[in-house]
């Protein structure tokens, strides 16, 4: 989605622009950021170094509304970011994204490697982004209840390829479906006669 790896089959249409055959960087610049699972984040950088060079223009303003977003990297911004915390860490990759102004923001494994509670504390500014700052938010996650406790629609995996989509709401509700989904389980429903049938809560 994001250019990294060629389009195979099928579109990528984000806002009404075609994505699927662009570079990298025209992606990035038709408003979709990736949140990649490693963070990327350079460990020898200060905080403040990475949001200067993350941001498209000098915007002090706008630097300071994503630092309200994480207001614990205000006290660090001068910590270099490989003497930082697992959570310090992803905060620094989301508000990094946050500076090139996104329209959709895909966050990769957000809790990979994290506490719990620090994910937990997290959650509340990611559910803003959506809600206050109109962003489009993609969270491609193996902890479904996470993903699926701030999300509008969930869409289930299996090897690649799509066996569940629905409202979360729903899908948090019939947990077994989404487990049967999730696993790959026979009885999940599938029509063999009809490969490309997605069943759909919702």
């Amino acid at each position: 989605m994001v250019g990294l790896v060629p389009l195979l089959a099928g579109v990528v249409d984000v806002l009404g622009a075609p994505l699927g055959r662009r570079r990298p960087h025209q992606v990035a610049r038709a408003g979709v950021l990736l949140v990649p699972d490693d963070r990327g984040i350079f460990y020898g950088l200060t905080v403040r170094e990475h949001l200067r060079l993350a941001a498209r223009r000098p915007d002090a303003r706008r630097e300071g509304a994503v630092l309200d977003r994480f207001p614990v990297l205000r006290n660090l911004e001068g910590r270099k970011a490989g003497l930082m915390s697992g959570g310090e860490q992803q905060m620094l990759a989301i508000a990094k994204a946050l500076l090139a102004e996104p329209k959709v923001l895909i966050i990769d494994e957000m809790s990979l490697g994290l506490a719990p509670k620090i994910v937990q504390e997290m959650l509340p500014a990611i559910r803003d982004l959506a809600q206050e700052d109109g962003i489009g938010l993609i969270l491609v996650e193996q902890h479904i209840e996470l993903a699926l406790s701030i999300a509008d629609r969930g869409v289930i995996l299996n090897h690649g390829r799509v066996v569940l989509t629905g409202a979360a709401a729903d899908l948090l509700r019939d947990r077994y479906l989404v487990e049967a989904a999730y696993f790959g389980a026979d009885e999940f429903g599938h029509d063999e006669t009809d490969p490309d049938r997605v069943p759909a809560l919702g």
